[in-house]
Parts: structure tokens; sequence; C-alpha cells
């Protein structure tokens, strides 16, 4: 049995890059919590649970896709409008890039058999 690469996005990358957007948009712009969460689709509790750890602590992001979602929140901080856009960029960078097979690897191994991706080792 194995899952979709779909749904290793939706249960693991897609939070810890709202992980990631939380604590630069808090963190480094200094939004609240609540504005943060507007910004993002979530509310003001989950950004609490992602700073705390609570959620999306499984997966560690590489260099480069922070420093993509880093150029993404100056965004969104200077438009809350566009954080759904640059959320999809990011995720569009991280299967470009490779960093998504990682992540699947990682939690469905059966999969890579069938992927016609080749995850960066």
């Amino acid at each position: 049995m194995y899952l979709l690469p779909q749904e290793i996005e939706v249960w693991y990358i897609i939070p810890a890059v709202r992980k990631e957007f939380a604590r630069l948009l808090t963190q480094e712009h200094k939004l609240s919590y609540e504005k943060t969460g507007l910004a993002l689709g979530i509310s003001k509790a989950a950004v609490s649970q992602y700073l705390s750890n609570k959620r999306a602590n499984k997966v560690c992001l590489d260099v480069k896709t922070k420093k993509e979602i880093n150029k993404s929140a100056v965004l969104i901080f200077e438009n809350p409008k566009v954080a759904m856009v640059e959320i999809q960029k990011i995720l569009k960078f991280m299967k470009d890039n490779h960093c998504s097979c990682n992540v699947c690897k990682q939690y469905n191994k059966d999969v890579i058999k069938y992927c016609n991706c080749e995850p960066k080792y």
C-alpha cells in the first residue's frame, strides 16, 4: 500500500510550509497571530500550534526551500492577498527541485517504485 504524492503534500508538506510562513510572519515581520492566520487561511490557534511545534514538526524543509519561503513571506507581508499564490508557488518549487520527493521517500517508501520522479538522495 502506498499514499499518493498529493496525500503526502497535504499531510506533511503544506503544514511544514505554513509553519515556516507563520514563523517568518510573526517573528521577522512582527505580524500578530491573527493577521498571520488570516493571510495563510488558518486560525490564530493553528499559528500558535505551528510556532510551539504542536503541528508540522515531522518535516524539515531544506535551505533552498526556506530561502524561497523567505522571499514569499516578504510579498505576503506587503500584500496578504497573495498568500495562496505564494504557497502554490512554493509547492511547485518543491516539486520542481524534488524536495517533495525527499519527503515522500521518508513517509511513503512504497510509492517510489511507481513514481516517475527521481528523489535526490
